[in-house]
C-alpha cells in the first residue's frame, strides 16, 4: 500500500493524504514522491483546490521520518534531502490555485512548515502545531521559517519558531496561524469553508492567486528558502543534533 492517496473530486478538490498513521504521518521519500505526482495532477483544469491532510484522526504530519533520515550525517548528506522537501514547498506554495493544509491532528515540526506553505489552515478545534525543531538542535530546513515569515506578523512567527514547542488552537488562531478550526468529518468542514470560493471560475482563483506568487517572488522567497535550507544544513552535522535525534530513536 502507498503511504499517500490522491483523490480528485467533482467540486474541483484534489486531497493529498499522508497515509503514514503509525508514524504519525511523517514523511519519508516515498511520501515526497506522492507529493511531487499530486502537485503535477494539480495542473488539471478540473482542479480548483489543493487540499493537503493526512490520515486517521492522531496526526496531520509529525514531520520528516527520523527513522528514515537518521542516516544523513553530513552537511552535504542532509542538503540532498532538505533540499528535496524545500522544492516541493516552495512549488506548493507558488501552486498556481489555493492551497488548504486541513489539520486533522498534530502538527509538529516539518509538518507545521507543509502547513505553512498553504495558503489557508484549517484545524479541529483540539489540535496542536508547533514548529519544535529547536528541541533536536536545528532549524527549520524545509524553508518553513521563511514562508512563516509571509504569513504572520513578525512577532507571532518569531514566537513560533523560537518557542520551539507545541500552541492550542485558541493562540494559533490569535496569531494567524489558523483561518478556521472546526469539528466532525475534516473534509465536509475543509468543503463549507471552501463553499464560497469553489463557485468561482478557476481562471478567477488562478488571477488572484497570482499576486501574491508575484509578491513572492518579487521580494525573493525562493532565494531565501535556499539560505535556510542551507543554515539547517550545517547545524544537522553538528553533534548536538545527532545526540537529540539518537536520545528520541531510543525512546
Amino acid at each position: 500500500m502507498k503511504p499517500y492517496t490522491i483523490e480528485i473530486h467533482n467540486d474541483g478538490l484534489l486531497v493529498f493524504t499522508i497515509n503514514r498513521p503509525e508514524k504519525r504521518n511523517a514523511i519519508n521519500y516515498e511520501v515526497m514522491a506522492g507529493l511531487e505526482e499530486a502537485l503535477l495532477l494539480a495542473a488539471d483544469d478540473q482542479v480548483k483546490m489543493f487540499v493537503v491532510t493526512g490520515a486517521h484522526d492522531q496526526a496531520f504530519c509529525s514531520g520528516g521520518d527520523l527513522s528514515s533520515f537518521h542516516h544523513l550525517k553530513t552537511e552535504e548528506e542532509a542538503y540532498t534531502m532538505l533540499n528535496r522537501m524545500s522544492n516541493l514547498l516552495v512549488s506548493l506554495l507558488f501552486l498556481p490555485k489555493p492551497t488548504v493544509a486541513l489539520l486533522n491532528g498534530t502538527a509538529v515540526g516539518g509538518g507545521c512548515e507543509l502547513a505553512s506553505s498553504c495558503d489557508f489552515r484549517i484545524a479541529r478545534t483540539d489540535v496542536k502545531a508547533g514548529f519544535i525543531q529547536g528541541t533536536l538542535n536545528i532549524t527549520t530546513g524545509w524553508g518553513g521559517g521563511t514562508i512563516l515569515s509571509e504569513k504572520l506578523l513578525p512577532a507571532d512567527a518569531m514566537k513560533m519558531l523560537m518557542e520551539a514547542r507545541l500552541f492550542d488552537t485558541v493562540d494559533l488562531m490569535e496569531m494567524g496561524f489558523l483561518q478556521s478550526t472546526f469539528s466532525g468529518d475534516p473534509i465536509e468542514n475543509c468543503r463549507k469553508f471552501l463553499n464560497r470560493m469553489l463557485v468561482l471560475e478557476v481562471e478567477v482563483l488562478k488571477a488572484y492567486k497570482q499576486l501574491y506568487i508575484n509578491k513572492w517572488k518579487y521580494t525573493g522567497v525562493q532565494e531565501r528558502i535556499e539560505q535556510e535550507v542551507r543554515n539547517c544544513s550545517v547545524l544537522w552535522q553538528g553533534e548536538a543534533h545527532h545526540r537529540q535525534v539518537a536520545k528520541f530513536l531510543n525512546k
